[in-house]
């Protein structure tokens, strides 16, 4: 449905007064955006300061004195989004001495790093740099200091903050220690008033937000696009033509202090850019659709869209199509129209007069600091980004994308030491680093690592000891699952005209199903007309009246409206387990068919563990210990809303059920005392099975992103350790309650390799890459057959367990084998995978709580 007219654009062609387009909207928006506002490269160098000046962003950790817009990640990325870290957030346990375990086999690895040689011994001061009359973008704020660069030495700029070696004397009388005069353009007088902040000596941790902007200043003289937050090399761009897609590679670069030195992480990256417009799609939509505006606003609403003239990214919030290019808008020389602006600004015609204009309506950010405006763009103008589902699902695609961004780790440590030599040869990143005395090692770091010793998966009939595949999935073929579930009573829904098929399949089910000697007897068929979502709902209701252990839905084809209704038919309405089957995978065509003895497999595997089954188990030494998983998910649908889910063991030694429960998290509200209430159910689950509660308890939170650290460990941790020991004591358990908590890091930059190899599953790192200020380690659990491996980052926030560095590495590693959709590791342990895909579950499907008569089940698998 469309919105109600926007005030102040007017209806009529061409005539009134529009919003203004993004570079007039508000000032600071660049800033805003994180994004840097430079057009061009020649605009770009005319306005960076010399020796080193210039700069795009501030990275790396800080103090809060200073606020620095455009903000690049750490080597785990430290930046999620556009938010910025402001403090150094330390868990590392008082009087450590060593994080390091001893455990495994010891190996040398090379890791993505280069080691700073010389250590900065500098003063840097801080300016805040103002102009009147107010200056909207930075790229001229640049070139208008650009001016004085001889008063002003080397510097770096950002737009709003101004770095540099040199000490200006305080006018008297005045808070501003320089104000210069220069004139624009249009040869308008223009006051820079420069105002000092503070200091930063090369003993503080704000070095490296300046050790980071110099590195990015160095990188611009690599002749690479800055795009979002990263750069990218648009002349090695990978074109494939046939799906309208380009490939720019580029690099993500983080300096920081690491255990012993200060290192730079040097990642690989690809940036996807589609080459259509958004009036390609417009146009698409004119074509195929006969209310083609709807059908547009459905294509990008939520899209975030790249403007190349001035190198920015929008997220779409509405459709306009009540104002055209040729509508006006008020600017400081009066009014003009876009087509006008456009053509006087960048020297753009624009074709099509006729195009609606997309809206970008201001974040809460915008509106504290007074920009309350929406931001009016062009289609014509606009090029769409990111991936849509029909595009992740063509698999053409993906396999086209991966032969170049999967790269193996001899091809990735090529492109690094390529990478180290153009910033050593090039002339302008040579003087920008000899400046600042900053000279990088040629070499990779290398770390002294250990390889864990490999799990023992157990069955019902056999031990299998897991090799480097990291791949159990080719033992089900002579071995039963560890505990099965025998399935007497179950419907399978089925549309009528697809009953032969159905049929098959689940005959193959029940046959293999015997050879892992579970029993699964005859289901009753449903058969349905048609697959209406109203005839699934009443057939899951007549199957669920007569109360099945479990319900088949077969569906034709991947449809998320039919999933969603099925699932909350299943999970909310009338809850029973439900195992959900497309036709084109269960009955796939006769050349397709080879791989369905695997699928009817994993169905087989998946309606065990549904029922409280356990396919295999691992070898845990601990007696009472339960493990807990927590992870949060957005909904699609409501940006303010998110969906917490927890996910606990009851003592893995002795029980194979779970306990699982997710609540509803609006924007910014608190999620200590949802989680703390959720743990107190957990507690009572175990308490009723065992009598008792948990010896131990180990916490693996997932979800967390940087600019929540801080949050995690002064409040999530302290409010649930709170109630913890309060009911442990006043269970009689006077020493309260013995926790680990530890936060899961998937997103992360770091990679390491064995020779020109992948490292193999269970390699651990604990020294050299890690922080002084965390008790961290990484691990690689799983294999991969393309690509580089990535490992995963695990920071142990709390920990009164009473075990040692090596058994906690070890029982993080044993978890990841116990995820019972995938017969091989995964990269984060099992209960935090099961909390995803619980999160997942309500927020993309079900919207709401599911029924309580299902929390100690994995109905969600």
């Amino acid at each position: 449905m469309d919105l109600p007219p926007n005030p102040g654009i007017s209806r009529g062609r061409g005539r009134g007064r529009g919003r203004k387009p993004d570079e007039e909207a508000n000032r600071g928006l660049a800033p805003l955006l994180g994004q840097s506002s430079n057009s061009s490269h020649t605009e770009r160098n005319q306005a960076s300061g010399g020796n080193g000046g210039g700069g795009d962003a501030q990275v790396g950790p800080s103090m809060r004195e200073v606020q620095i817009p455009n903000s690049e990640g750490d080597p785990r990325g430290s930046v999620r989004g556009r938010r910025l870290i402001t403090d150094l957030v330390y868990s590392r346990p008082q009087g450590m001495t060593s994080k390091k375990g001893v455990v495994g086999t010891h190996i040398t690895v090379q890791a993505n790093y280069f080691k700073l040689l010389t250590r900065p011994n500098w003063t840097i001061y801080q300016y805040r740099v103002d102009f009147t009359p107010d200056v909207e973008t930075t790229r001229l704020r640049r070139a208008l200091l650009y001016e004085h660069k001889r008063l002003l030495g080397g510097y770096i700029f950002d737009g709003t903050n101004l770095f540099c070696n040199n000490q200006f004397k305080a006018v008297q009388g005045s808070p501003y220690v320089l104000e210069l005069v220069t004139k624009s353009r249009a040869g308008e007088n223009i006051e820079i008033k420069i105002k000092a902040v503070g200091s930063v000596e090369s003993t503080d941790d704000q070095q490296f937000k300046v050790l980071n902007l110099i590195m990015r200043r160095a990188m611009e003289g690599l002749d690479l696009k800055l795009v979002s937050r990263n750069y990218f090399d648009p002349k090695a761009q990978i074109n494939l033509e046939n799906f309208r897609l380009q490939l720019w590679p580029g690099y993500q670069t983080s300096i920081r202090q690491h255990e012993n030195d200060i290192l730079l992480c040097t990642e690989i990256c690809h940036k996807v850019m589609r080459t259509e417009t958004l009036y390609n799609i417009l146009s698409d939509a004119i074509r195929d659709n006969d209310d083609y505006q709807s059908a547009f606003k459905r294509a990008v609403m939520g899209m975030v869209i790249l403007t190349d003239y001035n190198n920015k990214t929008y997220r779409i919030d509405d459709v306009d199509f009540e104002s055209t290019p040729l509508c006006k808008f008020q600017t400081n020389d009066g009014e003009i129209s876009y087509v006008d602006y456009y053509k006087k600004r960048y020297n753009i015609t624009i074709r099509d007069f006729q195009q609606p204009l997309v809206m970008s309506r201001p974040t809460d950010r915008n509106i504290r600091g007074g920009n309350d405006q929406p931001i009016m763009i062009i289609p014509e103008l606009a090029r769409a980004t990111g991936m849509t589902d029909a595009m992740r699902a063509d698999f053409r695609m993906l396999r086209a994308m991966n032969e170049h961004t999967r790269s193996p780790p001899d091809r990735r440590i090529e492109r690094l030491r390529m990478f180290n030599n153009r910033l050593k040869s090039c002339a302008q990143s040579v003087e920008t680093l000899k400046s600042w005395n900053i000279e990088l090692d040629t070499a990779l770091v290398e770390i002294p690592a250990r390889v864990l010793p490999p799990e023992k998966i157990v069955f019902g009939n056999k031990i299998f000891v897991c090799d480097n595949r990291a791949d159990w999935t080719q033992e089900f073929r002579n071995c039963s699952m560890f505990r099965n579930v025998h399935i007497n009573r179950w419907y399978v829904i089925t549309p009528a005209r697809n009953l032969r098929e159905t049929q098959e399949f689940v005959q193959m089910c029940i046959s293999i199903a015997s050879k892992m000697k579970m029993n699964i007897a005859k289901p009753i068929y449903e058969e349905i007309p048609d697959d209406r979502n109203g005839t699934y709902s009443q057939a899951i209701d007549n199957a669920a009246a007569n109360d099945p252990q479990i319900v088949m839905v077969v569906i034709r084809t991947p449809n998320e409206e039919k999933y969603s209704c099925i699932k909350k038919r299943t999970c909310v309405d009338r809850p029973v387990p439900s195992q959900v089957v497309t036709l084109k995978v269960i009955a796939p065509r006769q050349q397709k068919s080879a791989g369905l003895t695997s699928v009817a497999t994993k169905v087989v595997i998946q309606m065990n563990a549904k029922l409280m089954g356990a396919p295999w188990k691992i070898e845990i030494p601990l007696r009472g210990l339960m493990t807990v998983g927590f992870d949060v998910c957005h909904s699609p649908k409501n940006k303010n809303k998110s969906y917490g889910a927890l996910v606990a063991t009851m003592d893995q030694k002795e029980s194979f059920r779970y306990f699982s429960t997710v609540n509803e998290h609006t924007k910014g509200q608190e999620l200590s005392e949802q989680m703390s209430l959720n743990m107190a159910c957990a507690l009572r689950s175990y308490k009723e099975q065992h009598r008792s509660l948990p010896e131990r308890i180990l916490f693996f939170r997932d979800g967390v992103g940087d600019g929540q650290l801080y949050q995690v460990v002064n409040t999530e941790v302290n409010t649930l350790k709170s109630s913890l020991d309060e009911i442990y004591k006043t269970a009689g358990k006077k020493e309260g309650c013995r926790l680990t908590f530890i936060i899961v890091s998937k997103r992360i930059n770091s990679r390491y390799f064995t020779g020109h190899r992948n490292p193999v599953p269970g390699t651990v790192v604990d020294d050299v890459i890690t922080l002084p200020e965390r008790y961290d380690f990484f691990l690689v659990s799983q294999a991969v057959r393309i690509g580089t491996v990535s490992p995963t980052s695990y920071n142990v926030i709390s920990d009164n367990m009473g075990l040692d560095a090596d058994k906690l590495q070890m029982l993080s590693y044993k978890m990841t084998h116990l995820y019972y959709n995938y017969s091989g590791t995964i990269r984060v342990p099992a209960v935090c995978q099961y909390a995803h895909k619980l999160a997942f579950l309500v927020a993309e499907s079900i919207n709401r709580a599911p029924s309580a008569g299902l929390q100690n089940q994995l109905y969600f698998l």
